[in-house]
């Protein structure tokens, strides 16, 4: 059975990239270079972890929770 080779698609062009190739994971400079910018130009953002002092330093990620604000009001929607 052939192996097969280790690759993965380019993070701006979407074009596939062998693990071979020196500017893995981009396919070229020019791809890095844009994928730079957006990081200079805060593009891309890592969030950061909510940290509770009382659970001893522990991090926590929490997803926005739904209120009842959030929720559609039915009783707008019919008619008198």
């Amino acid at each position: 059975m052939p192996r097969k080779k280790a690759s993965l698609r380019c993070p701006t062009c979407r074009k596939i990239v062998l693990r071979s190739e020196p500017e893995f994971p981009f396919c070229s400079e020019r791809c890095r270079t844009i994928d730079l910018g957006k990081w200079a130009s805060g593009g891309y953002v890592v969030s950061t972890p909510l940290n509770d002092p009382e659970s001893g330093g522990e991090t926590e990620y929490h997803s926005p929770k739904r209120t009842l604000q959030d929720e559609p009001d039915d009783t707008a929607r019919k008619p008198n």
